[in-house]
């Protein structure tokens, strides 16, 4: 809206953004954008388990806090990484939201699996999770998701869905708002009386 003048010129404008965009897959037909949205796109970086150029994943965690603590390490990067940002402090607000999964998965914090936890959580060195969401992409029938532990926050239980048509946002919505305080030495989130700190290195 601080673009345009009315509501008709932003439509107009929405319309422009939106053919500008990847198709959507098939499977994200009909899904909110919320769930949508990670599908439509191949980025060129990678994430734990999806290499560059490949299709998207969605990325969730089993609770608010685990979710912080993997966005308060990107965020921190981005900022660092920004030379106009990292001798000052960003503030941004953040829509946290609950989605449903239905399907199958396969538990990396399981045996056998977790035999090889160290490997899962490395902080930075993705190969061998590329490698294991290759041929879990690959495998018939289909694994639709990865579940594992955030490298961010010990013992913090994530997912990896590759199947978008899997998802589902539970009614009724719910969602948080949180609001993120990036400085060089911390990440701070609050949401109404919770305030969680992330001091480097990075830790829960």
């Amino acid at each position: 809206m601080r673009l345009v003048d009315d509501l008709q010129d932003q439509e107009l404008l929405e319309q422009v953004l939106e053919s500008s965009k990847p198709p959507l897959p098939p499977s994200c037909v009909g899904l909110p954008y919320l769930l949508a949205t990670p599908f439509r796109y191949a980025p060129p970086w990678p994430s734990r388990f999806r290499a560059a150029h490949e299709p998207g994943a969605w990325y969730g965690a089993d609770e608010p806090g685990t979710v912080a603590a993997e966005l308060a390490h990107w965020r921190w990067r981005f900022f660092m990484d920004s030379e106009g940002l990292r001798g000052e402090q960003l503030v941004t607000e953040h829509t946290f939201f609950l989605a449903r999964f239905d399907g199958t998965e396969l538990d990396l914090t399981r045996p056998p699996w977790n035999a090889h936890r160290a490997t899962w959580r490395d902080p930075d060195d993705y190969a061998e999770c590329h490698r294991l969401a290759a041929a879990v992409r690959r495998r018939a029938p289909p694994i639709a998701a990865i579940r594992y532990e955030s490298a961010r926050r010990e013992h913090g239980g994530c997912a990896a869905v590759f199947d978008a048509s899997r998802l589902a946002i539970p009614q009724p919505h719910r969602q948080q708002t949180w609001i993120c305080k990036i400085t060089r030495e911390l990440v701070l989130w609050v949401h109404q009386d919770e305030v969680l700190e992330f001091r480097q290195p990075m830790q829960a």
